[in-house]
């Protein structure tokens, strides 16, 4: 199950319809085997595609040394459709690299709502743990905060 606050669940939905019609893409850092989803990193989708998220590599290698040095891993990696439903591609399940991640798809697609994609209006939410081309969807639970740290 993934457990995030609501500020962060926000401000994904937020990214993923401020980018609409193009794909929104970021990560969630979190301290190394906490599964705590703490630190929101939105993200350029450089394939700047309505159909494709590509993280910029020179961005990405930038975040990953930033979490090294702190001692995070990503425990959120998410983009959005913005056509179809909140459910891993193909090239999505190809492109996932992070076993211990959640790969959580927001879709702004028109099908959820009455509404244009980047305005107000429900939006698809969904997580998933993606391993060695798996897919297992879990539940999401938002909390108004994450509870303290244990250990």
């Amino acid at each position: 199950m993934l457990v995030i606050d609501r500020a962060t669940y926000d401000a994904i939905v937020a990214h993923a319809k401020r980018d609409h019609p193009d794909e929104a893409c970021g990560i969630v850092a979190g301290p190394e085997g906490s599964d705590r989803p703490e630190r929101f990193v939105p993200m350029v989708n450089a394939a700047g595609s309505p159909t494709f998220y590509e993280f910029d590599s020179t961005e990405l290698l930038a975040l990953y040394k930033e979490m090294w040095d702190n001692d995070e891993e990503p425990v959120v990696i998410y983009h959005s459709h913005t056509a179809t439903e909140a459910y891993p591609s193909r090239t999505d399940i190809g492109l996932a690299s992070e076993p211990g991640a959640h790969y959580v798809l927001v879709s702004t697609a028109q099908t959820f709502s009455d509404e244009h994609g980047n305005n107000e209006g429900p939006v698809e939410f969904r997580s998933y743990r993606i391993v060695d081309g798996e897919v297992t969807e879990e539940e999401v639970s938002v909390v108004d905060s994450l509870p303290a740290p244990t250990g």
